[in-house]
């Protein structure tokens, strides 16, 4: 099967479109009109575009075809903030181009990604105006943060529209060392939960240590800490508790709290469920009795895969073929706005640049990689809807 052609000057379509996104500041949830620039594109492609604002996030869904199958590419154009500029060798939102390198936030992660979906977009739509299917591009300002009014409002928009999808692709930086040696075929699910110790504070000269929560917390604390689980698999990693925060005490030394706060988080897989972990943490609560207490405990996202189907057997095939490797496909990482699609059984893949600086300081993309996403997607979208 014959792949899009990236005309010449392919890769510098790819490269200055990412610098335009790079130079843009947009901190979750603020969009500094990413999402309007890449509009005015995808409309000039044929693409029917609309924005859909909930509160404070800008979500862009561009569309072009109708019926089966399905393909929706997913990404965000909101970064997470660069943290003190002087630790950067160059402004994070001055795109500098050193050695064989693009440096810049949100470079890795994913605005080069989003760059390449839209440059894939515009070859394949001018080469096969009359494809089968329908093809979907969905991008939010609200990835990087709490994520409640980007993809999650959305799906349910689609469904009541009847246009969710068959196959989601996301762009997300899934590579290890190079460029598709990696894709997640899924994800773990996340909670999020804060148990709050109640005490009384008072004058450690006079308080008695009963009415201290950090003392009554103490077995409680080393129980979280040892709570293991067995039920990994060939896809997904065993179920983990990791412990995030302590906080307690007014910051005087002489003072006891007033209330101990254990915060922590759960990676689940699917043989957990989010009600059966909730029961049995309540469960080690009440053996270790820490006394008056309360959580707070929020789902941020259920598990979903593994990916088996067409989707897959297109990213397998293009890596290959394109790149000449055989990607590693597992589940592991953190969240993806994929999670809002998987569970509804959905195919879910993700396929993006090398993860090695997201977040960081001087975090930087490849250039002969970032010149390889479009063609990498183009091929995709040739081998499910050509």
């Amino acid at each position: 099967m014959a792949e899009i052609s990236m005309s010449q000057p392919g890769p510098s379509v790819v490269e200055q479109l990412s610098v335009d996104l790079i130079e843009r500041a947009s901190v979750t949830p603020d969009d500094q009109g990413c999402q309007q620039m890449l509009a005015e594109r995808l409309e000039q492609a044929g693409m029917h575009v609309e924005h859909l604002r909930f509160n404070n996030v800008d979500n862009l869904l561009a569309t072009h075809g109708e019926g089966s199958p399905h393909l929706l590419l997913l990404g965000h154009t909101d970064v997470v903030p660069p943290g003190p500029e002087a630790h950067w060798t160059s402004p994070p939102f001055q795109p500098s181009i050193r050695g064989d390198s693009l440096f810049g936030r949100g470079t890795a992660d994913m605005k080069c990604s989003v760059a390449a979906f839209v440059v894939a977009l515009e070859s394949f739509l001018s080469q096969r105006p009359e494809h089968a299917g329908r093809i979907s591009l969905l991008l939010t300002s609200d990835e990087e943060g709490p994520a409640q009014d980007g993809v999650r409002k959305v799906v349910p928009e689609l469904d009541a529209r009847g246009l969710l999808p068959d196959f989601v692709l996301v762009g997300e930086p899934s590579s290890s060392v190079a460029l598709g040696d990696t894709i997640r075929i899924g994800r773990r699910g996340s909670i999020q939960a804060t148990l709050s110790i109640q005490g009384e504070q008072g004058h450690t000269a006079y308080a008695d240590p009963a009415d201290n929560p950090a003392h009554r917390a103490g077995p409680l604390l080393a129980a979280l800490g040892r709570l293991g689980f067995d039920d990994g698999d060939d896809f997904f990693p065993p179920t983990r508790l990791q412990i995030s925060n302590i906080k307690a005490g007014t910051g005087a030394e002489n003072v006891t709290p007033g209330e101990l706060q254990i915060w922590f988080n759960i990676r689940y897989n699917p043989r957990q469920t989010a009600d059966g972990l909730r029961d049995q943490i309540e469960g080690l609560i009440e053996q270790h009795d820490p006394g008056p207490c309360s959580m707070s405990w929020r789902l941020s996202g259920e598990p979903f895969g593994p990916a088996q189907g067409p989707l897959l057997e297109a990213v397998n095939k293009a890596c290959v073929e394109l790149l000449g490797t055989a990607p590693e496909a597992n589940t592991g990482g953190g969240t993806s706005d994929g999670r809002f699609f998987g569970p509804l059984g959905i195919e879910v893949v993700e396929l993006g640049p090398v993860n090695k600086t997201i977040h960081q300081v001087n975090e930087c993309i490849a250039l002969n990689e970032l010149n390889q996403l479009p063609g990498l997607y183009g091929r995709i979208l040739v081998t499910l809807l050509a």
